[in-house]
């Protein structure tokens, strides 16, 4: 007869564990599908190392057929990417060779493409411009956005649908389609080629997705919570400030690097509304000529140093880009 063990109660843990060291073909399907997940993030990347390396490499090496994948680095395309610099003719670049000696590591890279460093470029400058317009329109757009998801998700509003759909739809719209109207606005109001022009207009840009994103996670945080410490005393907004907002510091910070990525990266209104003092990033490397043709090497240099924020900041909330256990956890 069967034993106790063979024919008493199962346990439904063993059960599935005995199943899935049994099924070899469930582990298969569970590799293949890993390691496309692992060769599509390969060929994703493969823009990156090629502008990576290409920051390293030498006007000669960056032209050169086929393209080389072992070569010296230099430090030569951000030399070209944070300096000013001239031609020198042969006669005063054999006397600058001569006192080589005397220079700085910048001044003999430039040395040995002929030229002669005449001071700082204004990439540095372009790049500070990215970070007071993106920052500042992220925080604005996302401060609004907080306050006008919460309104939406709280309170009964005559035509919310409706309301919603239209903040939605400014999302829509192609910036090709206001870019005239808008030059010609800014130009009225004083606004062209200013910070706070440019701050003003990616704050509305970014506002309908911030409150989108938004409504979607104070959407899950129970109502509860906050009519109980209204009931224990508390007014609407301590009730906002010290319920829901704590609740919400996932949310707002995914929905921050979206707004930050899209006010770092946009580039046809920073072409077209701004010239000289508010010009950010992405059209300065893009319109990068150099001296005597493409700098490539100055251009992926200044791609690489553009990229470096985005990933430090992304790095830096990676853990809150998920919806957090809390949402969607608690029950009603």
């Amino acid at each position: 007869m069967p034993s106790f063990e063979e024919t008493g109660p199962r346990n439904p843990v063993n059960e599935s564990i005995r199943v899935d060291k049994a099924s070899p073909r469930a582990r298969f399907f569970r590799g293949v599908r890993a390691a496309l997940v692992i060769l599509v993030t390969l060929v994703m990347l493969i823009p990156v190392f090629v502008m990576g390396i290409t920051a390293f490499k030498s006007r000669s090496d960056v032209v050169s057929v086929p393209p080389k994948l072992f070569f010296e680095p230099t430090l030569e395309g951000f030399v070209f990417l944070l300096t000013e610099r001239s031609q020198l003719a042969q006669a005063a670049l054999e006397e600058a060779k001569a006192n080589a000696d005397e220079l700085g590591i910048f001044d003999r890279i430039a040395l040995n493409a002929g030229q002669r460093i005449n001071g700082p470029s204004d990439f540095s400058r372009r790049l500070l411009n990215s970070l007071i317009i993106a920052g500042g329109s992220t925080v604005f757009s996302v401060t609004l956005g907080l306050f006008a998801a919460y309104a939406f998700s709280r309170f009964d509003i005559a035509g919310k649908g409706d309301l919603l759909f239209f903040i939605l739809s400014t999302r829509m719209l192609p910036a090709v389609v206001v870019a005239v109207p808008l030059f010609l606005m800014f130009r009225q109001l004083g606004l062209h080629d200013s910070h706070v022009g440019m701050i003003l207009l990616y704050t509305v840009f970014n506002l309908s997705l911030t409150t989108w994103l938004l409504k979607g996670f104070i959407d899950e945080i129970p109502v509860e919570y906050e009519e109980a410490a209204m009931v224990d005393g508390y007014s609407r907004w301590q009730s906002f400030f010290k319920i829901v907002l704590p609740q919400a510091t996932t949310g707002i910070a995914a929905t921050t690097v979206f707004a930050m990525i899209f006010a770092w990266n946009e580039y046809a209104f920073a072409l077209l509304l701004t010239s000289e003092n508010a010009r950010t990033a992405p059209p300065a490397i893009a319109t990068m000529l150099g001296r005597g043709g493409i700098e490539w090497s100055a251009i992926a240099a200044g791609t690489l140093a553009f990229l470096i924020p985005v990933i430090i900041i992304v790095f830096a909330l990676r853990r809150h880009l998920l919806r957090g256990v809390t949402f969607g956890a608690i029950r009603q």
